[in-house]
């Protein structure tokens, strides 16, 4: 493909890897055709498993997203008159995603400076990134729960990883009204939150027209002026969607079916 881009007269690709360990190969391929490149969304990591720093990559802030989640499902409790005093969050982690790790860390702390007590936000790893899996941690999490738990926060790093944990929820008994989730993406809940009701409150949902156009104009003018891109450029704006709003506001991106 890359063979291709070139001899149609390409002067530079943005690319979303779909194996971030392809980031060597990609650079090698585009070095050889004199393409400039540039990733998005993911990043590539070299031999080692390290950043390749040299490329440059635009793609969400992992740590701050992750802090507006737990934001949001601490304003949301709030908004319900939950007391701390019975509500526990279920957070599941992916901790060997870098990416995965900062979210779920920052929404942790979002909880915490929101006045949850630490010891009722359970961690929960998770082995898989799906749904099952997720229903998989959460439950492991929900057998060490006091019997005095009324409340339930659930979140992870992205849609499944919730959306699972909220089904786990439902099978200990717990109802919608007791149960809030908050994914990441917003493209994965859409199903969900077409429901009347669960627990699945809603999902940050990232703005990939204004990376598109980013990365589209970066690229432009690191070809036609020479500029070349920030090494890295990192993006903290989402909109939290629930069922009033998804529609809307995937409608204004062109993500609506």
């Amino acid at each position: 493909a890359i063979d291709s881009l070139a001899a149609n007269g390409a002067k530079g690709f943005v690319i979303c890897p779909p194996d971030v360990s392809l980031g060597p190969a990609i650079v090698a391929k585009a070095k050889v055709n004199g393409l400039k490149v540039m990733a998005v969304d993911d990043r590539f990591v070299d031999a080692k498993g390290n950043f390749m720093e040299d490329v440059p990559y635009l793609g969400m802030a992992a740590f701050e997203v992750g802090q507006k989640q737990g934001a949001a499902m601490a304003a949301e409790a709030k908004k319900r008159g939950w007391d701390w005093k019975d509500t526990y969050a279920v957070i599941n982690t992916f901790n060997e995603l870098d990416t995965g790790k900062k979210r779920t860390d920052g929404s942790i702390k979002s909880l915490e400076e929101a006045g949850i007590p630490k010891d009722h936000i359970l961690t929960a790893a998770l082995k898989t990134l799906d749904v099952p899996g997720s229903m998989d941690a959460t439950n492991s999490a929900l057998v060490k729960l006091p019997s005095g738990a009324k409340n339930l926060i659930i979140g992870g790093m992205n849609d499944n990883t919730v959306l699972g944990g909220v089904r786990a929820t439902e099978s200990a008994g717990f109802k919608a009204a007791n149960v809030i989730g908050i994914g990441i993406n917003g493209t994965d809940a859409i199903g969900e939150l077409k429901k009347a009701n669960s627990g699945f409150f809603g999902s940050m949902l990232p703005s990939p027209h204004i990376e598109g156009y980013n990365t589209a104009l970066m690229m432009y003018e690191w070809v036609t002026t020479g500029k070349e891109p920030p090494k890295y450029t990192a993006m903290d704006e989402v909109t939290l969607i629930t069922r009033a709003n998804f529609q809307e506001e995937l409608t204004k991106i062109g993500l609506w079916k």
